[in-house]
């Protein structure tokens, strides 16, 4: 019998949220890891087991056996009171220097994964001038008083001075799902998107090189239906125009996938979109996005 396999983890940040050993991170640090090792600022070494991840959200719970030691746990805050120009404070190990700590500020709050050029993720960032470098990832971001507000989580390497979190209440939320090894829901519907103006139309429609005429309307564009998805088997076409979701006016094609995120699993949905020059009612129901674990 050929011997096991063990998956590793590559290096990068986290922090423990309750003296049982709990710890959250970065889904993508733990990656394809079944076994990491946490190594504390004092020294001690624990091995930790990956309980659950959620590459969505790009969220990871590890749990370690404290083994009746004290173990340093960090106070949480809440994500919802953070305001643009709040002190940000980064914490990790980036590039390997351990236990390094970064000051900046909040630039951005609620900034959209797709706007952060991060479109596989579902989730709006806190965006900081913080300091954020590889081996950051998962580690806290912190208020002035101390309390973890987000999670280090990505940056951009085509700019400078950019880092983005999780916001700790999105982590919150998440956490007794991948503590369980539960599979993290993630509704989906199965479109490529863009928002569209009368204006953006009409450019569109002039360009001869456009494949298709565009309603000239309000809403959000549908530039592809992928195969196999609700929104296939619905009917939706590339070219139509979603105009409300179950009667509410969407304009913005992020809060149409907050509609559907919010809306749960094998949830019938009410769209109305502009095809051509016809109105029609269209209903999709929602299901699990393929990828979410």
């Amino acid at each position: 019998m050929a011997p096991q396999q063990q998956r590793v983890a590559g290096q990068g940040s986290g922090f423990i949220i309750d003296r049982s050993g709990v710890i959250l991170t970065n889904a993508h640090v733990v990656s394809n890891a079944d076994k990491v090792t946490v190594t504390l600022k004092d020294g001690r070494t624990f091995n930790g087991e990956v309980k659950g991840s959620d590459e969505v959200t790009d969220l990871a719970v590890v749990k370690i056996n404290p083994q009746g030691s004290d173990l340093p746990v960090a106070s949480l805050g809440d994500s919802g009171k953070v305001q643009v120009g709040d002190w940000a404070i980064a914490v990790g190990n980036p590039v390997g220097l351990d236990n390094t700590v970064t000051l900046g500020i909040v630039s951005t709050i609620s900034r959209s994964a797709a706007k952060a050029g991060i479109p596989d993720k579902r989730l709006d960032f806190i965006q900081t001038d913080a300091a954020i470098n590889p081996g950051n990832s998962g580690g806290p971001l912190l208020n002035a008083r101390g309390d973890v507000i987000g999670i280090n989580t990505a940056i951009r390497a085509d700019a400078m001075g950019i880092g983005f979190a999780i916001p700790i209440n999105k982590a919150k939320s998440l956490e007794s799902f991948l503590a369980a090894g539960k599979r993290v829901p993630h509704p989906y519907i199965g479109v490529q998107m863009l928002n569209l103006t009368p204006e953006l139309a009409r450019e569109s429609n002039q360009n001869p090189n456009s494949p298709f005429l565009v309603p000239e309307v309000q809403g959000v564009l549908v530039v592809r239906v992928m195969p196999n998805t609700p929104a296939e088997k619905a009917g939706m076409r590339m070219g139509d125009v979603i105009l409300s979701v179950d009667n509410q006016r969407v304009t913005d094609g992020g809060a149409l996938q907050d509609i559907v995120e919010n809306a749960g699993l094998d949830r019938a949905l009410k769209l109305k979109i502009q095809r051509g020059d016809r109105t029609m009612d269209l209903t999709v129901q929602t299901a699990q996005l393929s990828n979410a674990s």
